[in-house]
């Protein structure tokens, strides 16, 4: 088996790890954007798959991976791990239909919630304490699971028809614009001093370096890595100025 995610600031990247490690303590887990990331799944039959919620929808990297790679999932077994900061639905359902209809195996999925990481809004924001305290309640939910999945008993979270009704109704219809394609929204202002590591961690390749200045595209996927690593706290995206940079380190030191 394998492990593989899209993970802006470590949230799922975690999840996937500790998942994988629990059942095959020889899995290797990489990010969607690894170079060799299809030479690496046409030598596995069973794939642990993570990215986080957006909007009650997967990313639409995740979905446009899926798609590019149509023949890549006929006959692999996928188990979907779906992060989210408040409220899922059918987050892993939003994928795994996609994938049932190239052929692949769905065994199960589960919904975990982690510490918000939408940087540059107020809205769902905790205190260090609280956000220590869900990671330590998702590290527990993690080994549950993990003994079930050993048992041969597959969580089929963000799966079911309700599910499904629940993500439709609860968010992506309101939000479906912002969720049907890469975003051109990102902005990065004149607090950049041009030190090129948004450039080099974008897993798009989004961000270009103009002489001493980064310069953003229309390919962002959202995924809040380069605002939550930036040093100027000079990016942002759906809001205009950086609250937390919400990286998973901060809350496990």
């Amino acid at each position: 088996m394998v492990g593989i995610y899209l993970s802006g600031t470590g949230n799922t990247k975690h999840c996937v790890e500790k998942m994988a490690k629990l059942i095959d303590n020889d899995a290797k887990c990489y990010p969607l954007e690894h170079p060799q990331i299809i030479d690496i799944l046409n030598t596995q039959d069973t794939v642990f798959l993570g990215y986080p919620t957006q909007f009650s929808n997967a990313p639409f990297m995740v979905r446009d991976f899926i798609n590019r790679n149509a023949s890549l999932w006929n006959g692999k077994k996928v188990f979907l791990i779906n992060t989210m900061g408040l409220f899922s639905g059918d987050g892993t359902g939003c994928s795994a239909r996609i994938l049932k209809r190239y052929g692949a195996e769905i065994l199960g999925g589960i919904q975990v919630k982690m510490p918000d990481s939408v940087c540059d809004s107020k809205l769902l924001k905790k205190s260090l304490e609280d956000n220590k305290r869900i990671i330590k309640e998702a590290d527990e939910r993690i080994e549950r699971v993990a003994v079930q999945i050993k048992e041969g008993n597959f969580p089929r979270e963000g799966l079911t028809f309700i599910a499904h009704i629940k993500g439709l109704f609860g968010q992506r219809l309101w939000f479906y614009r912002k969720t049907t394609g890469y975003s051109d929204k990102l902005k990065i202002g004149d607090a950049c001093v041009g030190c090129g590591l948004c450039s080099e961690e974008c897993p798009m390749n989004n961000i270009q370096m103009d002489g001493k200045k980064a310069v953003p595209g229309n390919q962002c996927t959202m995924c809040y890595r380069c605002i939550s690593l930036c040093p100027r706290k000079a990016i942002t995206l759906l809001g205009d100025t950086v609250q937390e940079q919400c990286r998973f380190e901060k809350y496990t030191q």
